[in-house]
């Protein structure tokens, strides 16, 4: 009987450079809010806009950890001008908007294809235990409205954007 090749017609295990962790796009904001039609749903002043990606395979462990390190992150500057302070240290405040988009595969085509988002059910579990693990190390967080047609404006601070995944931890 003839085997499949590697990767068609059987499960076999991920490769780490194949994984696709939770990923985030930071923005150092100097003020940042996000409406869904008219309505303004969350707003903030100093602090991080964070764009918020969940891949099938990230669990609340993963959320958790990404949550402590962006709150850890030492981005905002100091009395000098240099990027020596956590959000803590300036008393800012985190915007969160879940951005299933992070995950748009471009390779191919001229239309994103997102497969490799996770599904509507499981990031929205995600992005809920991102915002109260924030919110459970003191820091004020505003959230977006999952899955609506939402409207971000902010004043990007620097301008400051980072990226992280949660496997660069």
């Amino acid at each position: 009987m003839a085997r499949a090749p590697p990767g068609r017609g059987r499960r076999h295990a991920a490769h780490p450079r194949d994984l696709r962790p939770v990923r985030a796009l930071l923005q150092r904001v100097s003020r940042a809010e996000v409406r869904v039609a008219d309505e303004r749903v969350g707003a903030i002043g100093r602090g991080l806009l964070v764009l918020l990606g969940v891949a099938p395979d990230d669990d609340e462990a993963t959320a958790d950890a990404l949550a402590r390190r962006i709150v850890e992150l030492r981005i905002h500057e100091d009395a000098d001008g240099r990027t020596n302070l956590a959000l803590g240290d300036v008393g800012g405040a985190v915007l969160a908007v879940s951005q299933f988009t992070l995950y748009a595969d471009t390779r191919r085509g001229r239309r994103p294809g997102f497969t490799g988002a996770a599904s509507p059910s499981h990031a929205e579990a995600l992005y809920r235990r991102f915002c109260r693990a924030l919110e459970a190390t003191g820091t004020q967080v505003e959230c977006g409205r999952f899955g609506a047609s939402m409207a971000v404006e902010l004043v990007n601070d620097g301008p400051f954007t980072i990226w992280l995944d949660s496997a660069d931890r």
